[in-house]
């Protein structure tokens, strides 16, 4: 094998890898968009079950009595 057969190897797989860090790099940035965009509708759930339910998180002196007292 000659130096230069050998160097265009090396500079061969080395564009492979440059290619498939780049591919992983976006995958990665989507995936990091899609875990705050949940992480957002999450937070609005828990705002919105926490808005809705009495009690859950506050004192328990908001909460009325029961009829039967």
């Amino acid at each position: 094998m000659t130096d230069e057969t050998r160097m265009t190897d090396i500079e061969t797989r080395l564009a492979y890898q440059e290619a498939a860090i780049d591919g992983l790099t976006r995958a990665n940035l989507e995936q990091q968009r899609a875990i705050e965009a949940l992480q957002s509708q999450l937070n609005q759930v828990v705002k919105l079950l926490r808005d809705m339910t009495p009690g859950v998180g506050g004192p328990a002196t908001d909460e009325p009595p029961p009829p039967h007292y």
